[in-house]
């Protein structure tokens, strides 16, 4: 049920942007990060959790995730809030297939045969995707290529999830601040402006941003890595539903048919991962690098 709760509500984030219009997308970012360090340190201090032993390392990796996650976060409202939750969605469900490159790239890790497979079929998505546009699905690949890089950091940074959080939006809380706080000055602010349940929504932002993350972790430490990694295909799965049925964003037959090869594509990835771990014991370094489930799952612990 946490794991349920956790994924379920980052897939109805879409549900949410589009309730502080006016606000603009960066004007929703700005205080999603502000409300999000006030929740977690509250959070934080009611746990009698505090920061200890951060490096000068771990604060580096922190700080450049932290860069990361505002992207992310940044061109997933944008998405919504523009009509292009469709293209949110597939962000989210190329972002597996981002780590198998990652996988590659970064640790030298030799793919299986059906691995490659997978990632042909996504690269083969993005082709057809790219043919329908006229031009590459930007905001997919920007929020699967932003998402992919904040789990890498967050892996070399090992932080717990509330701890890393705090780290991650106390980074960016003052130009956050003072980017609401210039927008005030040219009159151009819709926080303060639209009655008190704007406010009262603008502020939520960062709630809503940090109670999943808990969820989340509740799941994470009672769950098998393989149950929780099927649980997180949930996420992208109710924001394409959300993106068809709710938004009624186009849906061309060419777009069909890119949607159609990623899923393939997880599908064959996610049948060969469990294959994988039925054959025999996880490594150390399988722990560290296996894209079908740990490297993705690991992104989770501060996603969307």
């Amino acid at each position: 049920m946490f794991g349920v709760a956790a994924y379920g509500m980052w897939g109805l984030f879409p549900l949410y942007w589009p309730l502080l219009k006016p606000a603009g997308a960066t004007e929703i970012l700005a205080h999603r990060i502000m409300w999000s360090l006030v929740a977690v340190l509250l959070m934080l201090a009611a746990g009698r959790r505090w920061l200890r032993g951060l490096s000068w390392r771990r604060a580096g990796l922190l700080a450049a995730a932290s860069v990361a996650i505002t992207v992310n976060w940044g061109v997933q409202i944008y998405a919504v809030n523009t009509g292009r939750t469709l293209d949110a969605a597939l962000g989210y469900f190329i972002n597996p297939l981002i780590s198998v490159v990652l996988g590659v790239v970064v640790f030298r890790e030799r793919l299986r045969r059906w691995q490659w497979v997978s990632v042909a079929l996504g690269a083969a998505a993005v082709v057809v995707l790219s043919a329908e546009h006229g031009r590459l699905p930007w905001i997919a690949l920007a929020l699967a290529l932003a998402f992919g890089t904040y789990g890498l950091l967050k892996k070399f940074a090992d932080t717990p999830s509330l701890e890393s959080l705090a780290v991650e939006t106390a980074v960016m809380f003052l130009p956050a601040l003072g980017f609401a706080l210039a927008l005030e000055a040219r009159g151009e602010a819709a926080f303060g402006h639209h009655g008190p349940w704007h406010v009262a929504l603008l502020v939520g932002a960062g709630f809503v941003t940090v109670v999943p993350l808990l969820l989340f972790n509740g799941a994470a430490i009672r769950l098998p890595l393989s149950v929780t990694g099927l649980l997180m295909y949930l996420t992208p799965v109710l924001q394409f539903f959300i993106g068809l049925l709710v938004h009624h964003e186009r849906m061309p037959a060419d777009r069909w048919a890119g949607f159609l090869l990623v899923w393939t594509a997880l599908v064959v990835l996610t049948v060969d991962g469990l294959r994988a771990r039925r054959r025999g014991p996880v490594t150390e370094r399988d722990h560290r690098t296996s894209p079908g489930f740990r490297t993705t799952l690991e992104q989770g612990t501060s996603k969307h």
